[in-house]
Parts: structure tokens; C-alpha cells; sequence
């Protein structure tokens, strides 16, 4: 009787969990530590070497598995940890199953984090290769914004799929209630698809001067509802993507070269071979000055007082070089000038002429 008990006793600690015994559980916990520590070992090392694998030599590919590992988190050790000890263990159907979804949920969330850093290491390489250009620079988030909306769209459903959810019946009642929710947000919604349209077609970038309406300034952010400007006084103007698409935008940002049109007013009393003489010497002043372009000057209207020259030039690179700056360095030189040859300006008089009223005595 007292053996048969033993025999029970040692078989019943056999038998700790699940109906696993003590021997199974520890292969399983031996398993499990070993994976996770040699798959952290193997990210340590790739992370550790990152900015070797991340130089330019290296192709693309090479770097871009570099990066995912180095960013790989540590929930998905975890999770293959287990997946590796479950199969040194017999569970009961529910509890295996517990354990797989719980597995599905880590690898499928470390599956979107991928997708979502591979796009993001993708945009930016395009951006390094492009240099200076600031073409990315507005876009940047919002591509990655509508990009990981889709990626982890794509995770959901096909989680809920392993789960054995109907996938078809839930996007139909999606659908359905999709339409009622773009109507009562169909402001933002416009935004959004606003803020695509800017990234795509690219009519301007962060940097780019712009005049919209009655509102200019320097673009200093695209975001998803709204774009940002930086007037000359200072302060922020904030306009929605939709209202800028459906604006006049002048884009001073991407000028090869701005125009500028002076006109100057001479008097009458200047001597005609002066006169004759001035288009020259106006065209003269302006190709001196560096990054500037002339295009004509001409003696264009007679005026009741003065005698008008129109003098039109460019400013190069207007980005580089301002137009004030190059319109200040002429007018200076033609003050110079008009003073050694003793040309005067012209300037608007109004000359009053007072009539006293004669006055004759009455005769008788």
C-alpha cells in the first residue's frame, strides 16, 4: 500500500502543468532562452556594425537589411522564443492556441514596423542622392503617414483573417459605414487628398517663396490639413491644403530670374545729345552689376513736364541674389552719373498763378 502511494505521489510530480512533465518544461524554458539570447546577440552585432553597413559603399539592399535588423525590437525574439519552446511542449488545444495568436500578434506587429521604417529608409535615400534639393522635404510625412494608414491596414485585416474573422462581410459593413463618416468629414478628407496632391505634383516645397491671394511668405512646413507660411513681418499664416489648391499660387521660389521696370524722369532742359546718350549709358550700369541681365531702355513718353525713360533688367538666381539689392546698387550709380553729366530729374510741380482783379472807378 505504502509503495503504491509513492509510485503516485512521484508520477502526480511528473505531472506539474498542462500535462507536461518537470523534464519538458525545462527543455522548453532552455529552448526559449537560448533562441532569444542568440537572436539578441545576432541583433547586438549587426547594430553594433550598423555605420560600417550603412556607409555608401555598400548597395542598397545590404543597407537597408542592416537597418531593419538594427531596428528590430525585442518583442519578436520573444515571440519566436515561444513559438521554439512550444514545440518541446504538449498543450491543450485552447492553451496552443492562446500561444500561436499571441505569436501571430508580435510577428505581425514587428511586420509592420518593418514596412513602415523600410518606406521611411527609402524616402531618405532618395533625399540624400538628390543633395540640396528640398523636394522631399514637405512630403516626406505625408507619404509616410498615408503609407503606414495602408500598411497597417493590411496588418489588421490580415490578423483578423487568422483569427477567423469574415474578412468580406467586415469590409462590406466597412464600406457602408465608410461613406457616412467621409461625408461628416469630408472637410479633412479634402485636406488629405489636398496634402497628396501637393506631394505629388510638387507645385512648391518647404523654403519656396509664395504669394496666394492676398497672403505671401516663405513656406515653412507641409503637414496633412494645413501649409504653413512665414510672412516678411514675421508672423505665421496658416492655410488649409484644400483652400491653397483652390487658390492662384505664385511661386517665386523656383524664379530662374525676377524682373524689375524703373522709370526715370528727365527735364526738358537737358541737352538732346545727353537725352540720346542715356538708354546707353542706363544699359551700361546695369551689365556692370553682377547676376544681372539687361533687356532695354528707351525713351517712352513725353509728359506735359518731363521726358520718361523706361529702363527694364533682370536679377539672376533671385533666390541667391536680392532684386532690392541689385535696384538699389543701380539707382545708385544713375544718381552718380546724372550728377557728372549735370542731368537733372524731373519731379512733379504745380505751379499757381495769382490774378489780382483790376479795379476801376465808377464815373458819374
Amino acid at each position: 500500500m505504502m509503495s503504491n502511494y509513492l509510485t503516485h505521489e512521484i508520477d502526480s510530480a511528473y505531472q506539474l502543468l498542462l500535462g507536461n512533465s518537470l523534464s519538458n518544461w525545462l527543455v522548453a524554458a532552455v529552448v526559449a532562452v537560448a533562441v532569444w539570447s542568440g537572436l539578441w546577440i545576432v541583433r547586438r552585432l549587426v547594430a553594433s556594425r550598423y555605420k560600417k553597413y550603412s556607409a555608401g559603399q555598400h548597395r542598397v539592399p545590404v543597407r537597408l537589411l542592416a537597418y531593419l535588423i538594427a531596428n528590430t525590437r525585442q518583442f519578436l525574439f520573444v515571440a519566436i522564443a515561444l513559438g521554439a519552446a512550444q514545440t518541446c511542449l504538449k498543450l491543450p488545444d485552447r492553451s496552443q492556441h492562446t500561444v500561436s495568436n499571441v505569436v501571430l500578434i508580435l510577428i505581425l506587429l514587428q511586420v509592420g514596423l518593418w514596412a513602415g521604417r523600410a518606406l521611411r529608409f527609402y524616402l531618405e535615400t532618395k533625399e540624400r542622392e538628390r543633395g540640396a534639393d528640398q523636394v522631399f522635404a514637405g512630403s516626406l510625412d505625408i507619404i509616410n503617414f498615408v503609407a503606414r494608414m495602408l500598411i497597417w491596414s493590411l496588418v489588421i485585416l490580415v490578423a483578423l483573417e487568422n483569427f477567423g474573422v469574415n474578412i468580406t462581410a467586415l469590409l462590406a459593413g466597412l464600406g457602408v459605414g465608410g461613406v457616412a463618416v467621409a461625408l461628416a468629414l469630408q472637410n479633412i478628407l479634402g485636406d488629405l487628398f489636398a496634402s497628396l496632391s501637393i506631394a505629388l505634383d510638387k507645385p512648391f516645397v518647404v523654403g519656396d517663396r509664395l504669394e496666394i491671394d492676398a497672403y505671401g511668405g516663405k513656406v515653412e512646413h507641409i503637414g496633412i490639413k494645413t501649409t504653413r507660411l512665414r510672412s516678411d513681418a514675421g508672423e505665421q499664416i496658416i492655410l488649409s491644403n484644400a483652400d491653397v489648391l483652390k487658390s492662384r499660387v505664385r511661386n517665386f521660389g523656383r524664379a530662374q530670374e525676377q524682373r524689375t521696370l524703373a522709370t526715370i524722369r528727365v527735364t526738358y532742359d537737358t541737352p538732346a545729345d545727353t537725352l540720346r546718350g542715356i538708354p546707353k549709358l542706363l544699359e551700361g550700369i546695369v551689365r556692370e552689376q553682377p547676376n544681372s541681365r539687361f533687356e532695354r531702355c528707351h525713351l517712352k513718353t513725353l509728359t506735359d513736364s518731363a521726358l520718361l525713360f523706361e529702363l527694364s533688367y533682370f536679377v539672376q538666381q533671385p533666390s541667391v541674389n536680392s532684386l532690392l539689392d541689385l535696384q538699389q546698387a543701380v539707382n545708385f550709380r544713375i544718381i552718380d552719373e546724372f550728377r557728372r553729366l549735370g542731368v537733372e530729374f524731373d519731379y512733379p510741380t504745380q505751379r499757381v498763378i495769382l490774378v489780382r482783379p483790376r479795379i476801376t472807378a465808377d464815373k458819374e
